[in-house]
This record gives C-alpha cells, sequence and structure tokens, in this order.
C-alpha cells in the first residue's frame, strides 16, 4: 500500500535545459487526490490526479466510490478500472520517499522509507487513465520485500532502470520491483494538512 509519499528532488530528474518543474514547491505530504507527476513513455512529465478514474465512467467525479489510488500487480490486468491503463497506461511516478504507519489504531508510528542507495529517486510503477480530459493516475502495489516487511506487508512497486523500460514496454511480469533496496526510519507523528522536510527527519 501506498497513501503518502513524498515529491522527488527535481534536480534529480530533471534532465532538460528547459526545467518543467520550475516554480513548483517540493511536497513531503501528498495525499491521494492531489496531483503528482508522471511520465509515460516519452518521457514527458504531466501532472495526473493521484485517483485514477477509468475513461468509461459516466458520472460526475465525485461519483467514482472505488478505491483506486493504489493497484495491485497481482490482479490488475483483470480488474474492470485497471484493464485499460494495465495495456495503454503504464506510466511513472517518481518520488523521493513513502510513509507506512505501524502500532494500533489511535498511536500508530509512521515510519519514512527511502532510496537505500546514492540516488534518492524511487520510480514507481504506475497506471495512467484520462478521464474527461482529465490525467488520473494510480501507484501499483507488490509483496513487501525483506527490506520493508516489518514495517507493511505491501509497497509500491518500485523499478530500476531496465525494470522502468520493461514496464513501460508492458512487462507482465509479477515479480518485478521485488529486488528494490529500502531503508526506513521512525518520523515524528504529522498530521493530513503538515508538510516540510521536518517530516521525514528521523524521531
Amino acid at each position: 500500500m501506498c497513501g503518502r509519499f513524498v515529491d522527488p528532488n527535481f534536480a534529480e530528474i530533471s534532465e532538460t535545459k528547459i526545467d518543467p518543474f520550475k516554480g513548483w514547491k517540493r511536497r513531503y505530504n501528498i495525499k491521494p487526490t492531489q496531483d503528482v507527476w508522471t511520465f509515460d513513455d516519452d518521457g514527458a512529465p504531466a501532472l495526473a490526479r493521484w485517483w485514477l478514474i477509468p475513461s468509461w465512467h459516466k458520472g460526475d467525479l465525485k461519483d467514482w466510490k472505488a478505491t483506486t489510488f493504489n493497484a495491485r500487480i497481482e490482479d490488475a490486468a483483470k480488474k474492470p478500472a485497471y484493464r485499460g491503463p494495465w495495456k495503454y497506461g503504464r506510466c511513472l511516478i517518481p518520488a523521493g520517499g513513502y510513509y507506512e504507519w505501524t502500532g494500533e489504531k489511535g498511536s500508530k508510528q509512521p515510519h519514512f522509507i527511502r532510496n537505500a542507495g546514492n540516488e534518492e529517486t524511487l520510480w514507481f510503477a504506475g497506471l495512467s487513465s484520462v478521464w474527461q480530459d482529465m490525467l488520473t493516475c494510480t501507484i501499483v502495489t507488490r509483496a513487501a520485500n525483506d527490506m520493508v516487511d516489518a514495517v507493511h506487508h505491501r509497497m509500491p512497486v518500485i523499478l530500476n532502470t531496465e525494470e522502468r523500460d520493461a514496464w513501460l514496454g508492458g512487462s507482465d511480469d509479477p515479480d518485478i520491483g521485488a529486488g528494490v533496496q529500502l531503508r526506513h526510519h521512525p518520523v515524528s507523528k504529522f498530521g493530513a494538512k503538515d508538510d516540510g522536510p521536518e517530516l521525514i527527519e528521523e524521531e
């Protein structure tokens, strides 16, 4: 599962002289339904609403009741909401890390999970869908590996360079992203409206 994450270090992912992220303030508490940056197979960044709405949805935005900010890699290809995006809407969603919580309800401890290597950016596997001219997306998840399973039993599908190309090319490998190296540490409790770099500091 992934319900909160951090914007990437934009200086690390901007490879052009014209910075598409200029003026964009880095966020440290991104929530479902907010706009997030995505990359398609052309490598062009685009903003998408983080909560996928399939193109065939006929009602208003508020009428879409399904929880579609995460999609399970194990069954996404068969789910009605994701069948089209699985074939035609592959994307990447860059992040500087994400959060998970442990403990009992009412006293949950947040943990920040980040790349264990030198690069800061994590590349999540995503699916995108255009609904009424609005680009929407979901983060694909998988069973957690031994780097993070003590914190949560699910994790985003996080891709290395070769896996990113494979994902965008339509890979159906259920083990993609299993080998990512991550580290995590506890952070101070924060609210839904809190933001800032202090959120990822070790408690």
